[in-house]
């Protein structure tokens, strides 16, 4: 069995709600509209075909955030259009889709609490996705706790997905990121900052066994793990104006180092074919916390080429049998729990007749 863990999908509903809320959407929101296969299900079933009947995918919602919507009366309306129409697509192709996870209107916490209990709850959702900053705020702070809190309570994991759009601009003085610079190198960055916000902001020790999934093999840590290992053993020499000396003391007391936190988060294969960046990230994590996934359908040809070049690479790699059964689809299965769960969703005949 192959779990693409990390797949991206708009319901029906969800993606017409899209359309109406903002028709002139930019970046990332001009990409998924050039995509059939992230919403029409005949063009994605083809490519799925392409590799066999032990293929299977984990939903996830496309960009943008929802939260970047409006109001949170609009927001937390998509998110139940979004959850509503992901739990219809599994429960109707259960031999396709294994699961999905939650879509939330991070831009009210109290809402988004309330969507991930229903979505999980009453929908099945098998975990929740947030992205990396929450209408350019950070993920990881005092008022997301309860969030999280939440989440660590279901031992379900969290998908994180970055994002940054072209009005980040590189440089003081320009207006916006030019070359693209700001999803080739941002969202990268973007995933690293969240990740280093959680782990000195203390998410492993409120929670040691959080699951959290870092798209794209954790961002730049695993590559940068010189400064994340050694680098950040020092932390506190480089700065002035706040003492960092208690918080690396409240470290090595637990017998931790930095980079020991940074390793205890989970990450995805999806490197768009780079066979030695999966390499350095599954030495970085190890077989235990690296999932299978493609990011698909965002590739140059609509959504087969990233599934079927990461399935290469993760054949040419130097594992046994059993190390990449876990990666394939065993990992995914202990930490949803799917060979347990139940879907518990049960669709009207007007949902399922729209």
């Amino acid at each position: 069995m192959k779990i693409d863990a990390f797949t991206h999908i708009f319901p029906k509903a969800y993606w017409e709600r899209m359309l109406r809320v903002l028709p002139d959407g930019r970046d990332m929101h001009k990409r998924v509209r050039a995509i059939p296969s992230i919403v029409e299900l005949d063009a994605r079933f083809r490519i799925m075909d392409q590799f066999g009947d032990d293929y299977r995918q984990a939903l996830t919602l496309g960009s943008p955030p929802i939260e970047i919507f409006g109001e949170t009366k609009v927001t937390k309306e998509m998110a139940k259009i979004a959850n509503d129409g992901m739990a219809e697509l599994v429960a109707r192709y259960p031999d396709r889709f294994v699961g999905f996870a939650a879509s939330l209107p991070m831009n009210d916490i109290d809402a988004a609490c309330a969507e991930t209990g229903r979505a999980i709850d009453q929908l099945g959702a098998i975990g929740v996705q947030v992205f990396t900053n929450i209408n350019g705020r950070p993920l990881y702070r005092p008022d997301t706790l309860p969030l999280f809190d939440l989440v660590a309570r279901h031992d379900l994991p969290m998908w994180m997905h970055p994002a940054r759009g072209a009005d980040f601009a590189d440089y003081v003085g320009e207006e916006k990121s030019h070359y693209e610079v700001w999803w080739t190198l941002g969202w990268p960055y973007e995933t690293s900052v969240a990740m280093a916000h959680m782990v000195f902001g203390g998410l492993f020790d409120r929670h040691p066994d959080f699951k959290l999934i870092t798209h794209h093999m954790g961002g730049m840590i695993p590559y940068f793990e010189g400064r994340v290992g050694p680098g950040w053993d020092q932390l506190g020499k480089r700065t002035s104006d706040e003492d960092y000396a208690p918080l690396l003391e409240s470290m090595k007391s637990k017998g931790k180092r930095p980079i020991d936190y940074f390793k205890l988060f989970y990450a995805d294969t999806a490197l768009f074919g780079a066979h030695e960046a999966t390499k350095c990230g599954l030495r970085f994590f190890g077989v235990e916390r690296t999932l299978f996934a493609s990011d698909a359908p965002f590739d140059p040809e609509g959504g087969r080429a990233y599934i079927r070049d990461t399935i290469e690479i993760m054949e040419r790699l130097e594992l046994s049998p059993a190390e990449r059964r876990a990666i394939y689809a065993g990992n995914l299965t202990r930490l949803c729990r799917l060979d347990q769960r139940e879907r518990t969703w049960k669709a009207s005949p007007s949902t399922l007749a729209a």
